[in-house]
This record gives C-alpha cells, sequence and structure tokens, in this order.
C-alpha cells in the first residue's frame, strides 16, 4: 500500500472530484465507513452510548455523518471543539443532525462536556484531521486528557489522532490515543511513523470512492513492504540448481565474547537460502562456532589481543570476495578497534561484490562517514537509532523524532540504502524510494533481532536480488517471523532464535 502526505491527498481528492464524485459524497462514504465500524463494535461490546467530537472543519462533517447514522439505534451526544462548523460541507451535514442528537458546545458547557467523555461508551474523535500541526489548544487537550483517563470506553479516530501531525508523525503535547483509527483511501505518514503511530490503535484503511485510476497516479512518499515484495520478487531456485547457483556470502562478523551475533547471523542466511556460506571469524572463536555450525566453510583469522579480527586479515578477506563471494556481511559482533575500523574501511572502499554493513560495520565508520562515498560496490546499511545518530552526528531522540528525513538524507547523501531499524522499519533508498514495514512486533526488541535480520538481507543480497529487493525481503520477513512467534510465545517469552525456527516454514 502506498502513503501520502496530506498535500497529496488533498490534489487526490481534487482529481476524483473532477473525475465525476462529489466531494459531499466523499464525506458521505467516509461517515458512513466509521460509522459501520462504530455499530458493529456496539453490537460486539453491548454499548448504547456514544460521544462525537466535532471539530469546525471538514473533519467534524465527517463526525456529524457518523453522528446521524449512529442515532438510529443508539444515545448520541455530540461535542463541538471549535464552536460552529465553518466549511460548507460540515455547516450541511450539521443542520441535517437528527433533533435527538444533543448537541454541547465545548467553550459554553465545558464542564458537562467533561463529564460526557468521563462516563460515554463510545467515543469518536473526528475534531482535526490530516491538517493538524502543532500542540492543541487548552481546552481541546484538556478535553482529550480526560478522553485517554476513560479506560472502558471504545475510541475511534477519524483519519487521523487529534494531536498528531499527519507529515511527521510528531505528537507535541495530547494525542487523542485510538483503539481504532479509520482513514481513507490511503495510509499517510501519521500512521506508520512513531510517535503518532503509537496513538493510532488498529489502522484500518477505507475505499471511499476515490477512483483507482486517480490513486495509482498521486505522489507518494512511501510504500509499504508487503507491495515492496511484490516489486521484487524473490529468486526462484531451478529444479537443477546447487549449491553455486544459490550464491555465496562471505560474512565477517565475531570476536571475543560476541560469538553468538557472528552464530545467528550465519544461521539466518542459511535458513534464508544462500547456498554456500563462509564465516571468516577470530581464530579463538572458531572451535566454538565449528561445534555449533556444521554448515559453514569457516576461515579463522589471526586476532588482536582484544580478541578481534586483525586488520592483517583484509587480503584474505579481499581475495575471496574477489574469487568466490557473491556478496558479503561485514559487522556482527566484530568489536572495534583500529584493527576493525582499518578493516572495515578497506574493504568498503575495495571490494567488487555488495556489502551489508550492520552493527560493529556501522560503528568502526564514526568519525569516517565519507568512505561510504569511496564505496566500491552498493552498500546496504542496517542501524538502530543509537547507530543511526552516530552515522549522523545526532542523537538517538533525534533520529526518533525525524526518522523518515533522517533516513532518506543519509542515504541520499551518501548513496547507500539505509535500514532504519525500530518500530516500523525505514528502508531508505539513495534515489528517495521509501520502503516502510509493517511486520514484526516488540517482542523482537531483543539482543540478536538485528544479527538474524542482517543474515537474512545479506543471504538475499548473495542469491542474486537487487540490494532493494534484498533489503525490502529481508525486513518484511524478518517481521513476518517475529509476528509468528509472538503467536506462538509472547512478546516477554520470545527470543531471536525462535525466528530461525519460522524461517524454516515462511518462504513458501
Amino acid at each position: 500500500m502506498i502513503v501520502m502526505q496530506k498535500e497529496a491527498v488533498r490534489t487526490m481528492e481534487e482529481a476524483a472530484v473532477s473525475s465525476g464524485i462529489t466531494m459531499e459524497r466523499l464525506m458521505e462514504n467516509a461517515g458512513t465507513k466509521v460509522a459501520g465500524l462504530a455499530a458493529r463494535l456496539l453490537a460486539e461490546k453491548k454499548l448504547s452510548k456514544v460521544c462525537v467530537l466535532c471539530g469546525s472543519g471538514n473533519n467534524g462533517g465527517d463526525g456529524f455523518v457518523i453522528a446521524r447514522l449512529l442515532s438510529v439505534f443508539c444515545q448520541v451526544q455530540v461535542i463541538l471543539v471549535g464552536g460552529e462548523p465553518k466549511t460548507a460541507l460540515a455547516k450541511m451535514n450539521f443542520g441535517i443532525l437528527p433533533h435527538k442528537v444533543e448537541v454541547l458546545y465545548l467553550d459554553s458547557r465545558y464542564y458537562e462536556c467533561i463529564g460526557i467523555v468521563k462516563e460515554t461508551e463510545m467515543i469518536i474523535d473526528a475534531i482535526y484531521g490530516i491538517g493538524f500541526h502543532g500542540s492543541l489548544p487548552y481546552e481541546v487537550g484538556d478535553l482529550i486528557s480526560f478522553c485517554n483517563e476513560n479506560k472502558t470506553a471504545v475510541k475511534i479516530a477519524v483519519d487521523t489522532p487529534s494531536g498528531a501531525e499527519c507529515n511527521t508523525g510528531a505528537v507535541e503535547t495530547v494525542c487523542f490515543h485510538a483503539d481504532y483509527t479509520v482513514t481513507f483511501s490511503t495510509l499517510k505518514p501519521v500512521h506508520v511513523l512513531y510517535p503518532a503511530a503509537d496513538y493510532c490503535g488498529e489502522v484500518m484503511v477505507e475505499d471511499v470512492g476515490v477512483p483507482e485510476r486517480v490513486r495509482k497516479q498521486s505522489f507518494f512518499v512511501m510504500k509499504t513492504t508487503d507491495d515492496g515484495t511484490e516489486d521484487f520478487p524473490l529468486p526462484e531456485l531451478p529444479r537443477s540448481a546447487n549449491k553455486g547457483t544459490a550464491g555465496t556470502l562471505l560474512t565477517v562478523c565475531g570476536s571475543y565474547g560476541m560469538a553468538g551475533a557472528a552464530a545467528m547471523s550465519a544461521q539466518a542466511a542459511l535458513r534464508t537460502g544462500v547456498g554456500l556460506l563462509r564465516a571468516a571469524v577470530p581464530e579463538k572463536i572458531y572451535p566454538i562456532l565449528a561445534g555449533r555450525l556444521p554448515e559453514p566453510v569457516f576461515l579463522p583469522l589471526e586476532q588482536s589481543e582484544d580478541g578481534k579480527i586483525k586488520a592483517s586479515a583484509y587480503e584474505k578477506l579481499y581475495d575471496t570476495l574477489c574469487q568466490s563471494a557473491t556478496a558479503g556481511l561485514i559487522g556482527c559482533g566484530l568489536g572495534v578497534n583500529d584493527d576493525t575500523r582499518e578493516l572495515v574501511s578497506k574493504l568498503i572502499k575495495t571490494s567488487p561484490k555488495p556489502l551489508v554493513l550492520d552493527a560493529d560495520g556501522i560503528n568502526a565508520l564514526e568519525g569516517n562517514i565519507h568512505i561510504l562515498q569511496q564505496a566500491s560496490a552498493p552498500l546496504i546499511l542496517t542501524p538502530h537509532p543509537g547507530e543511526m545518530a552516530r552515522l549522523a552526528g545526532t542523537d538517538a531522540a533525534a533520529v526518533q523524532r525525524s526518522r523518515y528525513e533522517t533516513a532518506c538524507r543519509f542515504a541520499a547523501e551518501n548513496r547507500v540504502i539505509v535500514v532504519l531499524k525500530g518500530a516500523h522499519t525505514l528502508i531508505a533508498m539513495p534515489d528517495g524510494r521509501v520502503y516502510v514495514n509493517l511486520t514484526g512486533n516488540n517482542g523482537m526488541a531483543k539482543g540478536g533481532s538485528g544479527d538474524i535480520l542482517a543474515g537474512m538481507i545479506a543471504s538475499l543480497l548473495a542469491q542474486g536480488m537487487s540490494p532493494e529487493g534484498a533489503a525490502v525481503n529481508g525486513v518484511y520477513y524478518h517481521g513476518l517471523a517475529g509476528d509468528r512467534c509472538r503467536e506462538k510465545y509472547s512478546a516477554r517469552a520470545m527470543l531471536p532464535t525462535d525466528l530461525l525456527d519460522e524461517l524454516k516454514t515462511i518462504f513458501t
């Protein structure tokens, strides 16, 4: 599915009107979709009291439609948050509200309105839509705070939760905390970027009558990875396949105390289908890994006193990349010292094969980011927010406030693919294309999950997928495996290594 910013949504709606549908019909359809969800939830939960919060613009107009439709079978109260409706469509739908719908003005009946939202059984937020920015007015923020404190009420947001900015996902102060958000025609950034996405609950995208032709011609800023897996289908294995035709991956991972990272990334690469894995590791952890993993061909390398691969291993690694490997993975548990900094820099500048840089493969670049622009082959970087902050010369909190902009800017400036990990991982391409991942869950927020993701992406890269396709598919299937683990073990109990078992059956 595509993700569109508010300006493109408005352009799309104008094009839809030009094609024959009216704005009145779009509003009626939008209100009908939300009312349909509300009616189903009211029936399932045996509820009968609904409060609709309406702003003065067209989002409030949607709210009036919802209130009218629900009033047929339940008690409906409307709170006018911004005074009288101001747009023509909102005025029209306000004017045809049935008399049995009680209408209250927040500014004149403030305490009564607070009492209603504290006691009602369902709250529908139709105050602000995609045009909102900044922070909520004090009285509105106060009202929404009381809505959020009502833990028993079902909460539905219309298009966006009030208090969240559409294009950035920013939340400055208070924001309506929805159980469900019903949006129209397409996703918007507010639904996939944090912190706003935390306030959306379950997001439902409803068709309100915009012609498919118009939607497909509209400008979008992101696509979801489920669409991306269709853009980049997994490579098929011919019946005559052998280990050579399925690619050879060189992994440069592990250090004293970090053998597990090398093991997990290797297992993930193998489970994702690479034909041959050559695992370059410090000589002291070779016996540990060889006893655990029978499939890889190991390259035990001389190590420094602190247990990390020495820079002198460069020639052997370079020769392997030139002669047999089809892709490389650098960094899982590698450690950072002068040797690994030198080694990572040399391999980036000279490798004739595409590379995935993860963890310490990224950290080794701190202060020398310019090396990325000297790469001789495509690069995929898989930073978490802290690593991204070190790359971008900022802090993790700043990265989280502007994930989309940070990933896009870094990818474009350094001509690399950035997989910015976290809730709703972003994959930013150097040409400006961005994919957002909606698979995965908070049970994956454990050390080792990133090693498995890096191994999966590198494996697909070694099998001949384009860097873009390897990144998109790796992220999507990694999250999907995580979702299956949560179903079996719970978010609290699941482990990163549990994902490896799911990879046995996920690539059907």
